[in-house]
């Protein structure tokens, strides 16, 4: 009998065999839901033969938010670590200098931000090769990818494909499809919009190719294979990702332009690591893409502090805000009172669900004990 890895490629060379258009779309993606499911199987296999655990590098959560610096090895990521955050990663100009992830944090506008400097990653490293995977592991938990590119070497295509092939999915949202087992039925497909680039069909397909006998597929987005491979799939990460185009103080006029003509997609900020040039322009791009607001807080029948804000990630809520202040402050919380933007009228009481805005503030009542 073939070994998943064996099934695996027979696919795979299936679908290079295989001429795409309209009328082989749903071909190829029942085989692509088949390769999905034996690799789910491959790695649950892996898994289990090292005892139930990955070895990855362990790195202690710190600050607001993480950054994840990825490049090949030797294009400055240690250098601009640095330049960042003043932790003290070895630099060398040769191959393979940080073998461990090297964490420092970075301070900007009351946030504290934490860099990783993670080994260089090469060709295959989502297989494994050079550490690749204990790697990847630690940048799936990153808030933000931020690409080191040499602007002499700028291709960007190897670590797209490591990290797309790794499951981590840059500056996409997770598509709006959910799949609802049932008893009994089939499989059965609910678009709520004309799907243009995927049929119901092919849909239903792959859906049972993955396992599914009877389940009901809600469809709200108009999304492709991949999108439906990524849903089926479920381990994907969705990450913000950035550029830093390494040095630029020894380019040629218009070469900055050119790299950042190659990568649209990316937000991106030309530097030198070696002499701090446009340093300050990548910090505020990482905060900027953090999306953090500040929150003053309020102490019942005092003045707010406003000089010491609380940063918080866009989106939080009162409840997030009790959580970070004290984990007590949750079980024994009454009410809150909010001024700013969020707020309806000055000093709106709020419940715990409230979303918060930049500069709110914020007095939170407890019960007393």
């Amino acid at each position: 009998m073939a070994t998943i890895e064996e099934q695996i490629q027979e696919l795979e060379t299936e679908i290079s065999n295989t001429k795409k258009n309209k009328a082989t779309e749903g071909h190829i993606g029942k085989l692509k839901a088949r390769i999905a499911k034996l690799s789910a199987e491959e790695e649950k296999r892996r898994t289990a033969s090292k005892g139930g655990n990955v070895k990855g590098f362990y790195i202690k959560k710190a600050g607001n938010a993480t950054v994840a610096l990825i490049g090949f090895p030797s294009v400055g990521k240690s250098t601009l670590l640095n330049q960042l955050t003043g932790a003290k990663s070895a630099v060398g100009a040769y191959h393979f200098t940080t073998l461990d992830v090297v964490p420092g944090v970075l301070e900007y506008n009351h946030a504290k931000i934490q860099i990783l400097d993670m080994p260089g990653l090469i060709k295959d490293a989502s297989r494994g090769k050079g550490r690749g995977r204990e790697v990847i592991a630690a940048a799936r938990s990153a808030d933000i990818i931020l690409f080191v590119v040499d602007i002499f070497n700028p291709d960007l295509s190897v670590l797209k494909r490591e990290l797309y092939n790794s499951a981590i999915r840059l500056n996409q949202y997770a598509p709006d499809v959910n799949i609802t087992v049932a008893q009994q039925g089939g499989i059965l497909v609910k678009p709520t919009l004309n799907l243009t680039k995927i049929s119901e069909q092919t849909i239903r397909d792959m859906v049972e190719a993955y396992g599914y006998i009877n389940a009901t597929v809600v469809v709200r987005e108009d999304i492709d294979v991949e999108q439906m491979l990524d849903v089926l799939a479920g381990n994907r990460v969705y990450i913000k990702a950035v550029m830093a185009i390494n040095k630029c103080d020894l380019a040629h006029p218009g070469q900055l332009e050119k790299v950042e003509g190659m990568y649209p997609q990316y937000e991106s900020v030309g530097v030198s690591a070696a002499t701090g040039y446009h340093i300050d322009d990548l910090k505020e791009l990482l905060y900027e893409q953090i999306d953090m607001i500040r929150i003053y807080l309020k102490p019942q029948g005092q003045e707010a502090d406003m000089k010491e804000p609380l940063i918080v990630k866009r989106g939080n809520t009162v409840g997030d805000v009790c959580e970070l202040i004290h984990r007590d402050f949750r079980n024994a919380f009454r009410y809150a009172m909010v001024w700013g933007t969020s707020a309806k009228f000055p000093g709106q009481t709020v419940g715990m669900d409230h979303v918060l805005d930049d500069e709110d503030v914020v007095c939170i009542i407890v019960k007393r004990t």
